[in-house]
């Protein structure tokens, strides 16, 4: 990206970006062999650019072209739909994800630990279908294929929050194999739904000192070691010390459930 394409709104709102270190890391890959017109950072910068005013499709982005920003940024006046569907096939994502974590660590290089609290880190995965026809090696039901997206956000105590690492798998796979991978921090406190769910990992995070929320699933077994008296006019609906599991799976630690009502007046455990 050059220095005039640097001063548009566009080029400002994606500076953060290292073309530098983006560019090595495409010619490393021979991402570009052959590529006259729309090389990767290209590519990249249409991306970003659909991303940001919400295009829902190609021939959207196709039309979008004629704004001056654009042009300038992605250096070239008009694409088609056929070019970037081709692109959208050639891209290698090992290219997308060391951008992602270059980004995410200038992010976390810029910040600080505080002495009075941890960081909070929210885990979930979002499912994203693919078409059976074109994507065999991600099929996980006899109609569908897909995969799964886990990202990891951060919340700190300015208030501030952040994507800081991801994990991408077939949608088959079950969501607790990839804890091992997202809870590797014992200075914060990590929250996750019940797809997350694995009791050995929860005694494992216990005895490494790690701090985790996770909702429990609907057919959870737990005995009752303690019950705590909850305070009047909440909407807490009770407080107890129990281990989770049948005798064949239960926990060895002893964990805190707390039953809830929500804002539409649901029960969470």
């Amino acid at each position: 990206m050059d220095k005039n394409t640097l001063k548009t709104s566009f080029g400002k709102w994606v500076s953060p970006i290292s073309f530098k270190k983006f560019d090595e890391i495409v010619n490393s890959h021979n991402q570009d062999r052959y590529i006259k017109k729309l090389t990767t950072q290209s590519y990249l910068l249409l991306m970003l650019y659909t991303h940001l005013k919400k295009l829902d499709s190609p021939h959207e982005l196709e039309k979008a072209l004629a704004d001056d920003d654009l042009q300038a940024a992605a250096d070239f006046e008009s694409i088609s739909v056929s070019q970037l569907s081709r692109k959208n096939n050639a891209v290698n994502p090992a290219i997308l994800s060391n951008l992602f974590m270059d980004l995410a660590n200038q992010i976390t290089g810029r910040k600080t630990r505080s002495r009075t609290g941890m960081p909070l880190k929210i885990i979930d995965s979002t499912t994203l279908p693919l078409n059976l026809n074109h994507f065999k090696w991600a099929e996980f039901r006899k109609t569908k294929s897909g995969y799964k997206l886990h990202l990891r956000v951060v919340f700190d105590e300015n208030g501030s929050h952040y994507p800081d690492k991801e994990v991408m798998t077939n949608a088959k796979e079950h969501d607790r194999n990839q804890l091992e991978i997202l809870v590797d921090d014992k200075e914060a406190m990590y929250v996750f739904d019940r797809a997350y769910v694995d009791y050995k990992r929860f005694d494992l995070f216990t005895d490494d000192g790690i701090f985790f929320v996770s909702r429990l699933k609907k057919n959870a077994v737990i005995t009752v070691v303690e019950e705590f008296k909850v305070p009047i006019d909440t909407n807490i609906i009770s407080d107890k010390m129990v281990f989770i599991g049948s005798s064949s799976n239960c926990t060895e630690n002893v964990f805190r459930v707390i039953v809830i009502l929500d804002e539409k007046g649901k029960r969470c455990d």
